[in-house]
């Protein structure tokens, strides 16, 4: 089966320093290197980099790009200005969430970052609304590498380590560094809920710069280190962040999912007239935080209940290693969604106690 996985450009260095490699969206994929409450802590206190070369990248030009995407996303993009990125949602007809998206505003073309499961989806969706359209898109993901590289430390890190001072940086803006004919793309955001930038490269230079970052094997950097994919489930849960397949998806609109503010419903997009009937009437369900007693984990399609009455069913859960806390998201009945609502989740048929809390669970001190 792995013979079957794409590998990312850091795939060798992952092994090289102890990576427990995983199937994830057809990649073989770091999940925890010393482990994932450490490599979260980390993340909390330092600086963590997190391999995300497995996500879509796109690069889309022609004098209707603007046009088209304006009109399969749910953010506003007509007018944007170059060095802007926009997080967005692409829907189907019936507001159901395809994907959830970046997109990137450069001088000459625009950028999609997607899920890498929703890869091919994607593609397959913007080639039909732009046919007869001057629109061309690029598939650059296998051509490049993505790292996150996230935590408090990273501002002051990147200035050591790169020469250049990204502070004034604004999040969800961007820079790039031509090297003659390559380019780096900093963006400056992130999927943990702390500072940070993510980085697109050619994969070509993945090599000079891991070194730089993480040390060697024998002698690793004590202060950047890499962390897997379990941690970086645990920090977006705290971050309240959704997650494609959990909090998102094709059965759910985007206001449901809590995302009302990626959602401009005064432009016309694919999928824009059933949320607007949907806010005239108000939502059936909400995503809301749970916090549940003791320490048992709360998963994903566990039933809530409120008194004999199942209410909703959680998308996430962890014991949040920041907080010492079970903590879930779950969708559930509006009526039953307010702050202290008292529900129970019932964990291996046994039900537990749980307060609704407010999202996030975690927030990162200015």
């Amino acid at each position: 089966m792995a013979d079957s996985l794409l590998r990312t450009p850091l795939y060798d260095t992952h092994v090289a320093f102890g990576a427990r490699m995983v199937p994830f969206a057809g990649w073989e994929m770091p999940v925890q290197f010393v482990g994932i409450v450490e490599e979260h802590n980390h993340t909390r206190n330092a600086c963590s980099v997190f391999d995300v070369s497995h996500m879509g990248r796109l690069r889309i030009t022609g004098k209707d790009a603007e046009r088209v995407l304006d009109r399969v996303c749910t953010r506003k993009l007509a007018g944007a200005e170059p060095g802007r990125s926009y997080y967005s949602h692409i829907c189907r007809e019936d507001g159901g969430i395809l994907d959830d998206v970046i997109v990137s505003r450069f001088e000459d073309h625009w950028g999609i970052v997607c899920n890498a499961s929703n890869r091919e989806k994607i593609v397959a969706w913007l080639k039909r609304h732009s046919a007869g359209c001057d629109f061309q898109l690029l598939d650059e993901t296998t051509m490049t590498a993505m790292l996150a590289c996230q935590g408090p430390k990273t501002i002051d890190l990147a200035r050591e380590m790169a020469g250049a001072d990204i502070s004034s940086l604004k999040r969800y803006h961007f820079q790039v560094q031509e090297l003659g004919p390559l380019s780096i793309i900093t963006y400056r955001s992130g999927y943990t809920g702390e500072d940070g930038v993510e980085v697109v490269l050619p994969a070509g230079l993945v090599g000079p710069l891991v070194p730089r970052l993480l040390g060697t094997p024998e002698q690793p950097n004590a202060i950047i280190r890499p962390a897997g994919l379990g941690a970086r489930d645990t920090l977006r849960i705290e971050a309240a962040m959704p997650l494609y397949g959990h909090e998102l998806g094709e059965e759910v609109d985007s206001l449901t999912a809590g995302q009302g503010w990626a959602v401009d419903l005064n432009k016309d997009f694919i999928g824009v007239e059933p949320m607007r009937k949907l806010q005239e009437r108000g939502l059936l369900r909400k995503l809301v935080g749970l916090e549940l007693d003791g320490r048992r984990i709360a998963r994903q399609h566990y039933k809530a209940y409120n008194g004999g009455r199942e209410v909703g069913e959680v998308t996430s859960g962890t014991l949040s290693p920041t907080l010492g806390k079970s903590i879930a998201m779950a969708f559930v009945r509006s009526e039953d969604a307010s702050e202290g609502a008292a529900l129970d989740v019932e964990l291996a048929g046994k039900r537990v106690p749980a307060r609704v809390v407010r999202l996030p669970f975690y927030k990162r001190a200015k």
